[in-house]
């Protein structure tokens, strides 16, 4: 089923839901738990919109206590995603933070686990791209940074602090990108990120597996979230998701699902090191 090309628009870095057009659907009406996450202790970076809050809500609707971390311009969404979250029976928790610090990470984690009692899950989803115009030359010191810390080595952080409280059947999930296998150009350093990500995952679930953790990651294609509007040109956003095997994009709520099966131990308890690609046909190898 193809779908109809998305209307021209544009927003600011980091971009809000509710100036989307459409607005994305993240599960809120759809989504039905089967209690699979009961009383797991759920801790999601970028949660406040896009593919973290309907991660979020999902996780929420299986049972589990979920934290989320957001910048602060993001407020917004973030306050949306808590209203979402306080209709499950279960705790929440919005923490404020730029996770470009190391230090910031590692409070991050101390304060879900002060929250919570304990950590059973790390979702690594935040990260940052943006589009650019012109060759490498023109890219910016700042711009590399932003993107490499955001990426990867906040990744690096979470996971570092995280490790310790996540003993006996824990869970981390890194959300990678169809970018790690068709990188586009003008997403060079993301692509580059994304494709470290996996790397990363395979040699994290043979480190940690002895510990009993399992290490895997999503890898989504086309996805409308708010990182569109706010990254790409105009001209993209009209054809956005239209040269996938499905001819259309993916909603947040048809990735969140990935993230729910390779946390739970029912459905993969032996899957580790994996990289499960939600992409609408394009392959992930």
């Amino acid at each position: 089923m193809t779908q109809d090309a998305f209307p021209a628009q544009q927003q600011a870095h980091p971009g809000w839901t509710d100036e989307m057009d459409p607005v994305p659907d993240h599960g809120e009406s759809s989504y039905r738990g089967n209690n699979k996450l009961a009383g797991k202790n759920t801790l999601i970076t970028g949660g406040d919109s896009g593919i973290g809050r309907a991660t979020a809500i999902a996780f929420a609707r299986e049972g589990a206590n979920v934290a989320f971390t957001y910048l602060p311009a993001e407020s917004g969404d973030a306050d949306s995603t808590m209203v979402l979250l306080e209709h499950e029976q279960n705790e929440r928790l919005a923490i404020e933070a730029d996770l470009r610090e190391s230090h910031t990470c590692s409070d991050v984690v101390r304060r879900t686990v002060e929250e919570f009692g304990s950590l059973d899950i790390l979702i690594n989803n935040a990260g940052y791209q943006m589009a650019r115009e012109g060759g490498i030359e023109n890219m910016s010191d700042d711009r590399i940074d932003r993107t490499i810390r955001t990426n990867l080595m906040a990744l690096l952080w979470m996971v570092r602090a995280a490790v310790p409280h996540l003993t006996g059947g824990g869970a981390i999930i890194n959300n990678s990108s169809i970018q790690a296998f068709e990188p586009s150009t003008s997403l060079l350093d993301y692509a580059a990120t994304k494709s470290a990500i996996n790397n990363l995952t395979v040699n994290l679930a043979a480190e940690l597996g002895p510990q009993d953790i399992r290490v895997n990651a999503v890898a989504p294609g086309p996805i409308w979230t708010p990182l569109q509007p706010a990254t790409q040109p105009e001209a993209k956003i009209t054809e956005f998701g239209s040269d996938t095997p499905l001819g259309r994009a993916g909603q947040p709520a048809e990735v969140a699902p990935a993230f729910v099966f390779l946390a739970n131990d029912y459905d993969a308890g032996y899957i580790s090191g994996t990289v499960l690609g939600v992409t609408g046909g394009k392959p992930v190898f």
